[in-house]
């Protein structure tokens, strides 16, 4: 079976090696050594989301996801990403037999692949589409690379297995998590939640602005309007995803969908993190102690301070779940 090419290296990221390597060892070194008191990798802490922009742009925020993320006993690597390059209704998985990056390639599981597509109804993921793909192959460097440091040989890394969720609504989410709560609880498995946070801007089609610093009184500009004589956008900006990252820390899935839908925020991941929320609460519930198995999120950026209305902005997050 073929190998899917890393079609954004040279582009998105370093496409030779020692640029690579720099690059990600950069960003890393800028992790403290611990993070809420945990020395890093967090223990347990199988469940992470990060973001898939440029490494220029959001590399430095995915070093935190990427120090906290625990791949000791993992033999497989769920990798939960938006689709970017066609419109999807429900869920399509790859029909690669590897990835490439520049590190080297990761095997999939193609028997995983196939239980899961089952289970769900699941659609193949056009072979061009998923070439084009962004929000998967962004975190495969970073996590070729946690696995040399866990491992001594690729032949003992973890297979991967790339789902892209698409358009579900709040029922579809939950039943997505029900398929997958079952890997969720299996120690053998690790998440990887691939979503940047609010896309502001003209060419995003979201210009929202609170000048009382309130997520539910939004107006809308224009990118001809003036800067506004109130707070600076980008305080808009933040107050959105302070509202989302509120919503995910919560652990109710419902909270997160209904926040988005009030907001609007423009958060592209919003699918993957849903049906992983609804994994999670699912899973707390059976543990009949619903406070367990949240997200911690760990870092916030944007990737620029907006100050008037023809700029324009995304916002990145790392999080992690420990289970």
């Amino acid at each position: 079976m073929a190998t899917r090419p890393a079609g954004k290296a040279g582009s998105w990221y370093p496409g030779k090696l020692a640029d690579l390597e720099g690059q990600l060892n950069e960003y890393l070194a800028l992790v403290p050594e611990t993070i809420n008191d945990s020395p890093l990798p967090v223990p347990g802490a199988r469940v992470i989301i990060a973001p898939h922009a440029g490494y220029s742009y959001s590399g430095k925020c995915a070093a935190w996801a990427y120090s906290c993320l625990d791949l000791s006993k993992a033999k497989r690597v769920f990798v939960l990403g938006p689709s970017h390059t066609y419109y999807l209704k429900g869920c399509a998985v790859t029909t690669f037999a590897e990835y490439a990056t520049p590190y080297g390639n990761l095997t999939v599981d193609r028997d995983t692949i196939q239980r899961v597509k089952e289970a769900g109804g699941m659609q193949d993921i056009p072979r061009a589409r998923d070439s084009d793909e962004h929000s998967l192959e962004m975190h495969l460097p970073y996590l070729y690379k946690r696995c040399e440091k866990t491992w001594a040989s690729p032949d003992e890394f973890p297979t991967i297995v790339p789902i892209l969720v698409g358009d579900n609504n709040k029922a579809e989410e939950k039943d997505v998590g029900r398929i997958l709560l079952s890997y969720l609880k299996d120690p053998e498995n690790a998440f990887i939640i691939s979503s940047d946070f609010c896309h502001w801007g003209h060419h995003f089609r979201y210009m929202v602005y609170s000048a009382d610093k309130d997520a539910t009184k939004l107006t809308t500009l224009s990118r001809l309007d003036r800067a506004p004589t109130g707070p600076p956008i980008h305080e808009t900006i933040r107050l959105l995803d302070e509202a989302a990252m509120d919503a995910v820390k919560s652990g109710k899935h419902d909270a997160f969908v209904d926040n988005l839908a009030q907001t609007g925020n423009t958060v592209c991941g919003r699918h993957p993190i849903g049906v992983a929320m609804a994994a999670l609460e699912l899973l707390a519930k059976e543990a009949t102690d619903e406070t367990k198995y949240r997200f911690n999120i760990i870092s916030y950026e944007r990737s620029n301070l907006v100050q008037e209305p023809a700029e324009s902005s995304v916002s990145y997050v790392s999080a992690y779940a420990i289970l």
